[in-house]
């Protein structure tokens, strides 16, 4: 297995970031066989803090095997 990429995501709990993350952490942007480490920046406010929370229990239920 390859090393894996780390990749920083800024604004990850936005619209943008949000449909990027999937996409990553499925193999469509960096290859099916390229595991991931995924760092998630947002805005230190509690709105965009808890929107993120959501993102990772979204991204753990998935169980991508590259993540």
């Amino acid at each position: 297995m390859k090393k894996p990429v780390r990749v920083a995501v800024t604004g990850a709990a936005g619209q943008i970031g949000y449909s990027l993350l999937f996409r990553i952490a499925s193999g469509e942007m960096l290859g099916k066989d390229q595991p991931v480490i995924l760092q998630l920046l947002e805005l230190p406010m509690d709105k965009a803090q808890a929107a993120l929370k959501g993102v990772i229990m979204e991204l753990e239920d998935c169980a991508f095997p590259l993540l």
